[in-house]
């Protein structure tokens, strides 16, 4: 009689991946084809908040900026294809996909002086600070 060690975070990790399958098959996507998610960095100094956004192969006319209440979502979608055609071979490379990043402003932006720019496949998007008022009035107890 053969006798095995049962795992049972194995068998959980063969049903995520079986169920996995089954969702990606049910949506009709392709197992092959991943989601373009862009990577972000932000950093901020005395007068603006900025956000970067790698968008290799994307054109800017394919960038979309809004804000909503609060929320500042960029999208958009990347069709790149890269074909070449020499003597002895052909070949053919396409990346595309959708992708949107949505970002929480604090309370003291300037909405209307957001402003963003593109270069060399990098999406630099500002972010103007508004003016504090820091005028401090101590108020007298009567």
């Amino acid at each position: 009689m053969l006798l095995s060690k049962f795992d049972p975070f194995g068998e959980m990790e063969n049903m995520q991946r079986a169920f996995s399958t089954l969702a990606k098959r049910g949506n009709g996507e392709d197992e092959s084809i991943s989601a373009f998610i862009p990577k972000v960095n932000t950093r901020e100094d005395e007068q603006n908040y900025y956000i970067d956004l790698d968008l290799p192969g994307v054109k800017k006319e394919d960038i979309n900026i809004d804000v909503d209440e609060g929320t500042l979502s960029i999208y958009g979608e990347r069709d790149f294809k890269e074909e070449v055609k020499e003597e002895d071979y052909y070949k053919v490379e396409t990346s595309f996909g959708k992708f949107q990043r949505t970002f929480s402003l604090p309370d003291n932006v300037d909405v209307d002086a957001i402003s963003a720019a593109t270069q060399d496949g990098v999406l630099e998007v500002t972010i103007p600070k508004k003016e504090q008022d820091s005028k401090k009035k101590k108020i007298a107890v009567k």
